[in-house]
């Protein structure tokens, strides 16, 4: 089971470079997530979702290999990939894996304008080593789904740095 934690940064920046050092951590095996995103409350006031991964390609290629090789077997391999292609593009748009965009915008409404949050899908994680590699970027973890013992310990780690 995943475990959803969403952290606010003071601005994008931030909230893309913990991203990218999720991502080096990921890896190094040291964290699997299943899903992240970022949120940004611009000065504007609009929202814009920074999603890291879309399945909508992958929907297409996959929808294409298929379909041409049905098509193979009617001797219309080009229309079958072709067909396959949209359709794979087409169902894999309508899916919505990952952390729900709909969460996420109500998050954002509740942020400071040019601010941002990260929203992280954990699958498994070492958090002894995890942690400290992103304490110093600061952020106020918003929400979790851990118990209540896990996120007071993830608090106080994450925000005992931005007293300092």
């Amino acid at each position: 089971m995943s475990n959803l934690i969403a952290i606010s940064y003071p601005d994008l920046p931030t909230a893309i470079a913990v991203r990218d050092r999720l991502a080096d951590l990921q890896r190094q095996n040291l964290i699997t997530m299943e899903d992240v995103a970022i949120v940004e409350r611009r000065a504007d006031g609009t929202i814009k979702l920074h999603q890291t991964s879309g399945t909508t390609g992958m929907g297409a290629a996959g929808g294409a290999l298929w379909g041409g090789l049905i098509g193979m077997l009617f001797f219309v391999p080009l229309f079958g990939m072709a067909m396959g292609a949209a359709t794979g593009a087409a169902a894999a748009a309508m899916t919505d894996a990952g952390v729900n965009d709909a969460f996420m915008r109500e998050i954002a409404g509740k942020l400071e304008p040019g601010t941002a949050a990260l929203f992280v899908l954990v699958v498994q994680s070492t958090p002894d080593k995890v942690i400290p590699e992103i304490q110093s970027y600061g952020g106020h973890v918003i929400q979790t789904s851990l118990n209540r013992e896990e996120e007071a310990q993830l608090r106080e780690m994450m925000e005992g740095i931005g007293a300092r």
